[in-house]
């Protein structure tokens, strides 16, 4: 799995705590639970330097609450230090898809995050990350990326499912084509009769809207907006605003299928329980 944290960023942060004291460094980790390392190797004329680094070592950085619990010490750590010394930190954490509130200090995920168990029981959901990824570097600084990455994850994640639920994936399909064989796999296209909520007309209608997302936003891409064609000319008008909206609207539909995907009671494990009666 992939580090949610670099070690650009942590090696930036160990180099900051040198105008830390090993008092604050070491009450700061304690408080989350953390332990120094003592098989720790590395070496540094610093002992605050190799406290720090001593510590980041226990950190499992794979791991989200590891991860959450090491950004609290982060903020509290680098709280009050001047821009000209925290910058690189701080734009190296930013380039991880983190940002920090400049307000309360808090560090948050830039863009939208699935939750850990809406992802517990996917085989390989490398590709997912990996469209992750780029939406929380490019959502802020290119919102052509964001564009072309958010359609890439609905298509990550409709391949995802197809393969989970054991069907073919068709690599020449196109974005509308997938959304539906995705969506049908699950029990969550508008036209399936299922049991339930996810077979009312109310969930009907959102899940007719749903669908429309991935479709309009594959238009969008198409339509230059997005990366992934290589346009006669950069995009004209494009900002973070309609990044955020193709990256909102690929997370809602994306949310929606892990989530059912990973749902123990939704309806496509009991049709599937009957199909093999």
């Amino acid at each position: 799995m992939t580090d949610l944290i670099s070690r650009t960023t942590r090696g930036l942060f160990r180099d900051l705590m040198t105008s830390s004291t090993l008092g604050e460094i070491g009450a700061a980790f304690q408080d989350e639970l953390f332990a120094p390392n003592p098989d720790s190797t590395y070496e540094d004329s610093s002992s605050r330097r190799t406290l720090t680094q001593q510590y980041l070592e226990s950190v499992d950085w794979t791991d989200i609450n590891h991860v959450n619990r090491a950004l609290r010490v982060f903020e509290r750590l680098v709280q009050g230090f001047e821009p000209q010394y925290s910058s690189k930190f701080l734009n190296s954490l930013r380039r991880d898809g983190y940002a920090i509130d400049e307000e309360t200090g808090h560090i948050t995920p830039i863009g939208p995050r699935f939750a850990p168990k809406s992802l517990k029981n996917v085989t390989d959901a490398s590709a997912i990350r990996q469209q992750l990824s780029r939406i929380q570097r490019a959502i802020l600084d290119d919102p052509a990326l964001a564009v072309g990455s958010a359609k890439e994850l609905i298509e990550s994640t409709a391949k995802v499912v197809l393969k989970e639920r054991g069907l073919a994936v068709d690599e020449k399909a196109d974005l509308p084509a997938l959304v539906r064989d995705a969506q049908q796999a699950l029990g969550l296209h508008p036209s399936t009769a299922t049991p339930g909520p996810d077979g009312s007309e109310a969930v009907k209608k959102i899940l007719g809207s749903v669908s429309g997302i991935a479709i309009g936003l594959a238009e969008l891409r198409n339509r230059g907006y997005g990366t992934g064609h290589g346009p006669a000319r950069a995009p004209v008008g494009l900002g973070a605003r309609h990044a955020h909206l193709a990256v909102n609207a690929a997370f809602t539909w994306c949310q929606l299928m892990l989530d059912t995907l990973a749902d123990p009671k939704a309806p496509w494990r009991k049709a599937t329980a009957l199909d093999s009666h």
